[in-house]
């Protein structure tokens, strides 16, 4: 389960280094390997095992609605298969680095079975979005659902 939030680097070839406590939870699977994926402003990496969940759920729809489509066109369309290189790296490619605007100040945010690669920009307006959305008694009701 990937959990926690870190900043990191990239370098000039848009390399990243996993973090130990995510690098474990990816090497456990059977090959060490992360799909990447755009979605909400940031990329989504997720191992292999919960990727091809994920691929199984879409092959099994029945059917799909025009804005499904466009959806399943693009998250699946954007995917990229990230090896790990022995210094525990991935390369991210361009068109997903240009889509999340990372550029070197990076934040890896764990979302137990996937985690989230945000520009650092990204992430600071994502948590000015969630203060505002915590002021809204109906989200105060669903956040009080779940025992918190």
């Amino acid at each position: 389960m990937f959990r926690g939030s870190s900043s990191h680097k990239l370098d000039q070839k848009g390399r990243l280094s996993i973090p130990s406590r995510f690098k474990k939870d990816i090497e456990s699977e059977e090959t060490p390997i992360l799909f990447l994926t755009r979605m909400d402003n940031c990329i989504r990496a997720y191992p292999e095992s919960r990727w091809m969940e994920i691929e199984e759920t879409f092959r099994n729809l029945k059917t799909t609605t025009e804005k499904m489509r466009r959806f399943f066109r693009t998250f699946i369309g954007s995917v990229a298969e990230c090896e790990l290189d022995k210094q525990s790296r991935i390369i991210i490619p361009q068109n997903l680095r240009d889509y999340a605007k990372l550029q070197k100040d990076v934040v890896l945010v764990g979302v137990l079975e996937h985690f989230e690669i945000w520009s650092e920009e990204n992430w600071q307006k994502e948590n000015e979005i969630l203060e505002q959305d915590l002021l809204l008694e109906d989200f105060q009701e669903e956040i009080a659902q779940l025992g918190l």
